[in-house]
């Protein structure tokens, strides 16, 4: 169970590096990293829903 897991969070921050901005933060302060993270999940669920 916990590789399966793996594998999923695996993909989300494989995504969010390839297409999203998680590759290099444009952003200082925590809450503005933490505020781009959180749109980049946004848009990889948004992504997942078809």
């Amino acid at each position: 169970m916990s590789q399966s897991r793996r594998a999923v969070v695996e993909c989300i921050f494989g995504w969010g590096k390839q297409h999203g901005t998680m590759r290099k933060t444009k952003h200082r302060g925590i809450a503005r990293v933490a505020a781009d993270f959180l749109l980049n999940l946004i848009a990889y669920n948004l992504i997942r829903i078809p």
